[in-house]
């Protein structure tokens, strides 16, 4: 899978469609042309971006994901391709008859996961969860005790080493980071779940009758720390408080193409997250009642 990230924000630009390229013209500016089989996520901020049908229904035909941006330079909308595998209608059906008992146990996996992920991130970061690690084996099928947010009660706190920092989407600090790095990682995700002929909307935890990605929330949770350790960095370089400019987007957007070891094998993430999803289509069509989640996944070096 194609691995490109594109971000427009900084000024106005219209998007077009000539000869399988994507072409951005900025003002005066030389147009800019990029293949659109390059192109998996590319954000778009600035009020008066204009495009084309064909360059959004191009997008659309390769499989890329169109984030749009509000005048906070926070994501609003996304567009996802719906028609990306040639088994799709089969592969909807069995995700849409999927069993409670099966989707219990599949959350339960992504939560263990999840936490596993964010004790290895306080490890990495401090060499001490703090005793994350040992709510893992509580968590239950569905986890129905909620280990899952006493989890992210504690780990909070001790990621940022502040004991009254909260998510809080709507804060003005790191937060704000947070939310967009997440945005990206939700789109990357989401395209994975639609090259693996799943839809994205029906969710094995998220259930929200206005949310049109609730299998992307779902799995992208094991993953969020990457996104973590980048604000971080971002933070212990005394910038929480800036605004969400181009160098920070830049950060967030590098952190997501590093690569990765995971089971001695170096990937994208990418790969590890279409990995994911294609572990997901076996577990509904009765093959295997385990997902493939980067439990240990160990960054290597920056993409260049």
């Amino acid at each position: 899978m194609t691995e490109r990230i594109i971000d427009i924000s900084e000024e106005s630009a219209h998007l077009s469609f000539r000869n399988s390229l994507l072409v951005i013209k900025k003002n005066e500016q030389a147009e800019i042309t990029v293949p659109l089989n390059e192109i998996a996520v590319i954000i778009t901020s600035h009020p008066q971006i204009t495009y084309t049908h064909s360059a959004l229904s191009g997008l659309a035909a390769v499989g890329a994901t169109l984030i749009i941006c509000n005048e906070k330079h926070l994501p609003s909308a996304m567009q996802i391709p719906l028609t990306s595998n040639y088994i799709q209608t089969e592969r909807f059906a069995q995700q849409a008859s999927a069993k409670l008992p099966l989707k219990k146990r599949l959350w339960q996996q992504i939560v263990r996961a999840k936490i596993r992920s964010q004790s290895n991130l306080l490890k990495k970061l401090y060499s001490d969860d703090q005793g994350l690690s040992l709510l893992i084996p509580l968590v239950k099928s569905g986890d129905t005790t909620n280990i899952e947010a006493r989890a992210s009660r504690k780990y909070w706190t001790l990621l940022f080493n502040n004991p009254k920092f909260q998510r809080d989407p709507d804060a003005e600090d790191q937060n704000s980071f947070l939310n967009y790095g997440y945005a990206v990682l939700r789109a990357i995700i989401a395209r994975a779940i639609c090259a693996a002929g799943l839809h994205p909307s029906l969710g094995l935890h998220h259930h929200n009758r206005y949310n049109p990605f609730c299998l992307a929330d779902d799995l992208m949770e094991p993953f969020r720390p990457i996104i973590d350790e980048a604000v971080v960095q971002l933070v212990t370089l005394d910038k929480a408080h800036q605004p969400l400019n181009r160098e920070i987007k830049n950060t967030l957007i590098q952190s997501l193409l590093q690569r990765f070891l995971l089971e001695n094998e170096q990937r994208t993430l990418f790969d590890i997250a279409f990995r994911t999803a294609s572990s997901l289509v076996k577990a509904f069509a009765g093959e295997t009642d385990r997902l493939s989640l980067p439990e240990d996944i160990i960054c290597l070096h920056p993409k260049k």
